[in-house]
């Protein structure tokens, strides 16, 4: 069976695409900073993604009325 069928794509994609930029954030900031640039790469390069994705879940929940499951 093929693991990214037209199904699962959606599902899969942005967890690669997150990876990949965390990847090349640290790996540019391994090269520039050392060994410390490991720690420090990943979170420059996804703070947008990040941020984004918290700033409209906050927006969301403003809108739609959030509940407490249970």
């Amino acid at each position: 069976s093929d693991v990214c069928s037209s199904d699962l794509a959606g599902a899969s994609v942005p967890l690669l695409g997150f990876g990949n930029i965390l990847w090349k954030g640290m790996k540019e900031s391994i090269d520039k900073n050392g060994l410390i640039g490991l720690f420090m790469g990943g979170f420059t390069a996804c703070a947008v993604g990040v941020s984004a994705a918290l700033i409209f879940s906050y927006l969301a929940s403003l809108i739609f009325k959030p509940k407490m499951k249970g």
